[in-house]
């Protein structure tokens, strides 16, 4: 993706646009937009209503050069009843607050709104945002202006900037372990989040592809309740299936409850992998191998991004503001 392609579809009014529009300075802006001294309640007025009529909000940062608050992040999360994104979250809050910065969280889950909902709610209060805000990135973007916005785990969103991760090399390394314990009939389980197949179901499928693999695969709502569902169907249609990669470790953690009910042993009748590597995986039994991501790393990552994005150390949508981070198999018990 070009730098070009990556930027906001969207203008949104500037300080400048402000100012030309009222005939005055930006510094008489900023103090208008500020409540500060050396202008004239008449002149405060007008500009702040141009402002308003423009569609202009000043950043916190902006504030913050003014008023000396400290940067505030926004971190947009899209359910923090899957283990994932608590871990994933305290990760961020733990590098920003080195950084001294406030942290603002919104769960856009259980039936709040989009992801695009939570950024207007955060946009107001925040310098910068981060989160799993997949298709709406770019309006999320558009929403913030000039604020950076770091988008995971979804490249073709135009965002400032994006980190994302390697699942084809990931689902490599997993389908290898699989066919060395032994599997001959691999099936995935893949979410139902991004509708027909997800960015992972698909890099599942063409490695599959690429090894000769037949791959059976089946969609489930990303609980691991609706795993146990699926993967219960999946093996009464394929009684034959002896290796199974899943979406995420929670739904992994259905699976293996499917397996269990159906007297299926893992790993001797069936080898089980995940993804993520929460915490949950050495909880279940029997422990489960999963291709697991640094989610310390991928916090510090996102908020080192986001600092660079500010300070202008990296360019919005230029090839520095795009990570691609990588998992790494963690072998236990299950495979």
């Amino acid at each position: 993706m070009t730098p070009s392609s990556r930027e906001p579809r969207i203008r949104r009014a500037t300080i400048l646009d402000v100012a030309a529009a009222a005939g005055v300075s930006r510094q008489t802006v900023t103090r208008a937009m500020n409540d500060m001294t050396g202008i004239s309640p008449a002149t405060r007025e007008r500009v702040q209503q141009l402002a308003g009529e423009l569609g202009y909000t000043p950043s916190r940062f902006a504030k913050g050069l003014v008023q000396g608050a400290r940067v505030s992040l926004g971190l947009a999360i899209p359910d923090l009843t899957n283990p994932y994104f608590p871990a994933f979250a305290s990760s961020v809050v733990e590098v920003a607050s080195q950084r001294g910065w406030n942290v603002v969280v919104d769960d856009f889950g259980h039936g709040s709104g989009s992801g695009l909902d939570a950024v207007t709610r955060l946009a107001p209060q925040v310098d910068a945002l981060v989160g799993y805000l997949g298709a709406c990135s770019s309006d999320a973007q558009a929403l913030m202006g000039r604020r950076p916005v770091v988008v995971l785990d979804y490249p073709s969103g135009q965002a400032a900037g994006c980190i994302s991760f390697d699942y084809s090399r990931g689902a490599r390394i997993a389908l290898e372990r699989l066919r060395e314990v032994g599997c001959r009939q691999i099936a995935y389980l893949d979410s139902d989040q991004e509708g027909r197949v997800t960015t992972r179901g698909r890099a599942v499928a063409d490695a599959a592809a690429g090894a000769g693999i037949r791959l059976t695969v089946r969609q489930s709502v990303d609980s691991a309740a609706a795993a146990r569902a699926a993967v219960q169907s999946m093996i009464e249609q394929h009684a034959g299936i002896d290796g199974l990669l899943v979406f995420n470790d929670l739904m992994a953690a259905g699976a293996l409850k499917a397996l269990h009910g159906a007297g299926r042993t893992v790993p001797g009748d069936c080898a089980v992998i995940g993804m993520d590597g929460i915490p949950l995986g050495e909880l279940v039994t029997p422990e489960l191998t999963t291709l697991s991501l640094d989610l310390r790393a991928v916090g510090r990552a996102a908020v080192d991004l986001v600092d660079n994005l500010l300070t202008g150390t990296v360019e919005a949508g230029s090839e520095g503001a795009v990570l691609v981070l990588q998992h790494k198999l963690v072998l236990r018990q299950s495979a």
